[in-house]
């Protein structure tokens, strides 16, 4: 059960999250399009694009074949971005724009876990960069996400070195699982898109949170828990004396890397790679 606490005589065990719409309100990379457009990394048409694909985004998410466009499109819009200044725009927004959407009721589905004595393990398709220092920030033992190249000039080649989505998710479990000795039958495994079905049927108890129509439709046929969370609240209200986390963690993130989650997205809404500012 969730709230028992785990015999450690037995094999250990995990709960894996993935990140946009089922810890997070909104999407992770189009949260910080005001800072690129702010920081001249993209137009105001892109603003604007962006915008609309959030939209889509909340309103019912990307299908397979979208999210496997993006990679393309993430080749031609990020192409030549200098890390640097990525890293200096999301360092200065990431808390003021991240925590403010962190759902309540995942929060304190991570904290029922370090309780039982799982491991806690975000498992998302945005970049290291990002999900990284929130996971950090929720407390996550461990973090699967996409990994970009950076070039010798210090700026993103366009190229993804690893792309964390759909069935290399669920290969990540497992080899998380391989090394770190988690027993899968006893793990938990959440998300809100069908995309991630190779995933939650990993695990020994998947649950759909949030879920877009797709999945939806599994989780019923299939009889997991399908969770609805709708209450983003700022982690400091949650936990009185809570500290915002130290500079220098925000500094290591990336934005460029969560791209790699939702720019199939501003794809989706246009076609066409938008001028640079």
């Amino acid at each position: 059960m969730l709230w028992g606490v785990e015999n450690h005589s037995l094999p250990r065990t995990a709960a894996f999250f993935d990140l946009d719409k089922t810890v997070i309100a909104k999407s992770s990379t189009l949260t910080f399009s005001k800072s690129f457009y702010q920081g001249g990394l993209i137009n105001r048409r892109a603003v604007l694009r962006t915008a609309y694909a959030q939209f889509v985004f909340l309103a019912g998410g990307a299908d397979h074949d979208q999210m496997e466009r993006m990679r393309a499109y993430l080749s031609a819009l990020c192409r030549g971005w200098n890390v640097r200044l990525v890293k200096e725009l999301v360092a200065e927004t990431l808390h003021d724009l991240i925590d403010p959407i962190i759902y309540d009721e995942a929060a304190s589905l991570i904290e029922q876990h370090h309780t039982a004595g799982r491991d806690v393990v975000i498992v998302s398709t945005s970049g290291a960069e990002v999900v990284e220092p929130i996971g950090e920030l929720l407390g996550a033992d461990r973090v699967v996400a996409t990994r970009m190249v950076v070039g010798d000039d210090g700026c993103f080649t366009g190229e993804v070195e690893y792309y964390a989505y759909g069935p290399t998710k669920a290969e990540a479990v497992r080899e998380l699982a391989a090394s770190e000795g988690y027993d899968l039958t006893r793990c938990y495994a959440y998300s809100d898109s069908a995309t991630d079905l190779p995933m939650l049927e990993t695990v020994g108890h998947p649950h759909a949170v949030n879920p877009d129509r797709a999945l939806r439709r599994e989780a019923l046929s299939r009889g997991w828990p399908v969770l609805d969370f709708h209450r983003p609240v700022r982690l400091k209200q949650r936990i009185p004396g809570l500290s915002v986390p130290p500079r220098p963690a925000l500094v290591a993130a990336a934005a460029i890397g969560a791209a790699a989650a939702t720019a199939g997205l501003v794809w989706y809404a246009s076609r066409r790679r938008p001028d640079r500012a």
